[in-house]
């Protein structure tokens, strides 16, 4: 038999977890921080059990003594609490249900003084807005909005579909680079973010520490860093984009940090984190409301609802990985026991992998792309090793779940 291309770095036997609906296709969430032009994938471990990373994560939380984290997470707070009204620490966020949890927390639980900062999405929806303005009105938060060069932000959105499929790749980078260069900016020493990507995939030892790895905070060179799969000089040299445009989405400099000393942890690792309940919580506190509909490509209402590319982002994955964005929400579910895998195995059948057609026309004139063309690059992207033609001509995964059965 023909062995197949798999592309990305991604392996070539395709497996499903035996506890939730995941495939061994899944790139750990790392590599969407690397700023170099790096064509290979890490993707996530599965046990000589068959069963995933982010599975044993979630059985492991269920013997963590959480009173005794809580009481380690009060110890780093009082040694950072201020009480001159300075900022003590910083959450960025945008207002979605885990940035709102976090913040109000902080401030109303543990009594700190949290500065929040807002890398906003690159097409606000109307529910996304307004859950922002909720957050910072109904919450009660100091906020900074940083606007970046919409025009850059354009192109790079688009090099990144051509160049990565992956309309999200500069956005991240922005979005994950603006915390420590506010924290400089402000002398704020700490850092939160919500759970450890170990919850979703990342190897299990990531969350043995409350501690981010912050290497992706730095670069050496120029010359070794690529956006949208673009080096720095081409696009200076063939898309006229200035230096300067571009340093929003990239590390802060040595001089920007000169010394300082900042620390960033994961929230959830000292409080027990469950998705549904930390949206409960924003909900009751913040005025966060879910999405009036159902989206695209899943069954859920409230995850990653504030910008219009999210629902195209989730499909691109679907192409290049096998993976949509119902595979994610329910093995979520599974982990936490709110949903059966069976249960998990028929949503992914009914959603995942439906076209996010409702912002389509819309992202594509925003970025100046042909609709056509994005089609085009679908057929490019789809891995050998996942997709081939059924006898209508029409593209289909050569593995699934469901067709491997629940107990396979």
């Amino acid at each position: 038999m023909e062995k197949l291309e798999a592309y990305y770095g991604l392996p070539a036997e395709v497996k499903f977890c035996k506890k939730c609906v995941m495939s061994n296709q899944r790139p750990t969430s790392t590599v969407e921080f690397k700023h170099t032009k790096d064509s290979k994938k890490t993707t996530m471990n599965f046990d000589e059990e068959g069963v995933c990373d982010a599975c044993r994560t979630a059985e492991q939380k269920e013997n963590i003594d959480w009173d005794r984290r809580e009481q380690e997470l009060v110890k780093l707070l009082d040694k950072y609490r201020r009480t001159d009204g300075g900022y003590d620490c910083l959450v960025p966020g945008s207002g979605g249900k885990d940035s709102a949890y976090q913040a109000h927390v902080l401030k109303y639980k543990y009594g700190m003084n949290p500065l929040t900062i807002t890398w906003p999405p690159i097409m606000y929806t109307d529910y996304g807005y307004d859950n922002w303005k909720n957050w910072i009105d109904e919450g009660g938060f100091d906020n900074y909005s940083f606007r970046r060069n919409g025009k850059v932000m354009k192109l790079l959105t688009k090099l990144s579909i051509e160049n990565l499929f992956h309309p999200f790749q500069t956005f991240i980078l922005g979005q994950k680079n603006l915390a420590p260069k506010f924290a400089a900016k402000f002398d704020i020493p700490l850092i939160f973010y919500g759970e450890n990507e170990a919850e979703y995939g990342n190897p299990i030892a990531d969350n043995m520490s409350s501690l981010r790895d912050k290497s992706y905070y730095s670069f050496n060179n120029l010359d070794e860093i690529y956006l949208g799969g673009t080096s720095i000089k081409d696009l200076q040299d063939k898309h006229d984009v200035r230096l300067s445009d571009l340093m929003s989405f990239l590390p802060p400099t040595e001089e920007e940090l000169h010394n300082k000393k900042i620390e960033v942890h994961y929230l959830g690792y000292y409080l027990k984190w469950i998705p549904q309940e930390v949206y409960y919580y924003a909900v009751e506190n913040t005025g966060f409301k879910a999405r009036p509909f159902r989206t695209q490509g899943t069954y859920s209402k409230y995850n990653s609802i504030d910008d219009k590319i999210d629902d195209l982002h989730y499909y691109t994955t679907f192409i290049k990985f096998g993976i949509g964005r119902t595979t994610y929400d329910a093995s979520q579910e599974i982990r936490n026991s709110h949903i059966t895998r069976e249960e998990a195995c028929a949503l992914v059948k009914r959603f995942d992998g439906e076209f996010p057609d409702r912002y389509f026309d819309e992202i594509m004139e925003y970025i100046g792309m042909d609709p056509d063309h994005f089609h085009e690059l679908e057929t490019k992207f789809r891995s050998p090793h996942l997709w081939g033609k059924d006898e209508s001509d029409d593209w289909k995964l050569r593995h699934n779940v469901n067709l491997i059965g629940l107990n396979d």
